[in-house]
Order: structure tokens, then C-alpha cells, then sequence
């Protein structure tokens, strides 16, 4: 049986990964198409990508116990894609070293914070690990479906696919 911690893990190189896939993919497109308004929530493929970044920065700093808002999740943090490409892969780094270090008695804890519309929440924090990889697998989705509106095919992002070992 898998524990938590694993799954965590797991979840993590998943993400590492994917998140390598839709930005080699996203590095295809121009500038201009990546920063299109469309029909999204963060507005284009730069945007959400941004925002997937806030996300994981408002979360790491909870989980490091900042008193950290959400707000300004629409900010964009890098507006050069290569400096936002570089910073999401030392996010996912950080991301892979913090969970080889999970412990149970970390998961068994619960974080108290204070939502965007300033609501103070306590939730546990495994569920709030979760959300983390949730969040950005869902957000990932969002840049997916707007790259297959462009020229560029998206990735396939299956875990289970990217799981796979490689073919020898």
C-alpha cells in the first residue's frame, strides 16, 4: 500500500513533468499568441500560467507559516516567458526537495489562514497539500484547452502515461 507521503511524492513528479510538457509546448508559440485575451479566467496562456505560479508561492509560504493573503492572484509575476519558464522550474525543484522531506506529523497538522475575501480558514494541511497539486492540474487544463485553439497541439498530460517507465 502506498502511504501518503508517497503520494505526494508521486503527485509531485507528476507535476514536474507536466509542467515541463505544456511549457515546452507554450515555448512554441509566439509572445503575442501566448499573451491573447480569451475566454479564461486569468485572460490568456501567460496569464494562467502566472497565476498557477501565485498559487504555489501564496500556498509554500502558508506552509512555511506566513501569514500569506490570497490576493492579487491575477498578478503577473514574470512577463519575459523565459524568465517565467526558469522560475517555474525552480518552483517545481522546490516543490520535489519539500515533499522528500514530508513527515506524518507535518500532514497531521492544520493551517490556519486567511482566504482572499478574508475569511480565516483552519483546514488540514495533507487536504491543503492536495489542493496544491489540484490547483495546478487544474489551471494546467485551462492552458491546455487554449492551446488547442492555437497552432500548437497540446500535450497529452495523462499521469498516468507520463508515469510510464521509458520504453528501453
Amino acid at each position: 500500500m502506498t502511504s501518503l507521503i508517497q503520494h505526494f511524492q508521486m503527485l509531485a513528479h507528476y507535476n514536474a513533468l507536466a509542467n515541463q510538457k505544456l511549457y515546452d509546448a507554450c515555448a512554441q508559440l509566439s509572445d503575442a499568441e501566448r499573451k491573447l485575451i480569451r475566454p479564461a479566467f486569468f485572460k490568456s496562456i501567460h496569464g494562467t500560467l502566472n497565476h498557477i505560479m501565485v498559487g504555489d508561492r501564496i500556498w509554500f509560504g502558508r506552509f512555511a507559516g506566513q501569514e500569506v493573503p490570497s490576493t492579487g492572484l491575477d498578478t503577473i509575476l514574470y512577463d519575459n516567458f523565459a524568465e517565467l519558464q526558469q522560475a517555474r522550474l525552480k518552483e517545481d525543484t522546490r516543490i520535489l526537495e519539500f515533499v522528500a522531506t514530508l513527515t506524518e506529523a507535518f500532514l497531521a497538522q492544520s493551517i490556519t489562514y486567511r482566504n482572499n475575501a478574508g475569511v480565516v480558514h483552519t483546514d488540514p494541511t495533507d487536504v491543503l497539500l492536495a489542493h496544491l497539486f489540484n490547483h495546478q492540474t487544474h489551471h494546467r487544463g485551462q492552458v491546455h484547452d487554449m492551446l488547442s485553439q492555437t497552432e500548437v497541439a497540446p500535450p497529452s498530460l495523462d499521469l498516468h502515461r507520463m508515469l510510464r517507465p521509458s520504453p528501453v
